[in-house]
């Protein structure tokens, strides 16, 4: 399952509502995942889910700070974390990784 996670904190990329945020997805890309309410994932107020993610898996350079939009992340269907993919990585790259981790 993909889920898609907006966040305001990288450029004020996602300025809208939740509802425009949704609309210009369904209008761009159809529903192909499902889309979670925006959040911080960096700083003070960063939703628990990206705290754990950011911990569980930082840069190689030991930061776990998410530094743009499309950071992505592979979690096991128990919940544990298991790759982080920077910005750059496309979703077609994932591909062989899924097949890997599916059980």
């Amino acid at each position: 399952m993909v889920l898609g996670v907006p966040c305001n904190q990288f450029g004020a990329q996602e300025p809208g509502t939740e509802e425009e945020i949704l609309s210009f997805v369904r209008e761009n890309y159809g529903e192909p995942f499902q889309l979670m309410a925006k959040v911080d994932v960096n700083g003070d107020d960063a939703n628990p889910l990206y705290r754990m993610l950011r911990e569980a898996l930082p840069k190689a350079d030991g930061n776990g700070d998410i530094a743009w939009n499309f950071t992505k992340f592979l979690v096991g269907g128990d919940g544990t974390p298991l790759k982080r993919y920077e910005p750059q990585v496309e979703p077609e790259e994932i591909q062989a990784d899924l097949a890997n981790f599916r059980s």
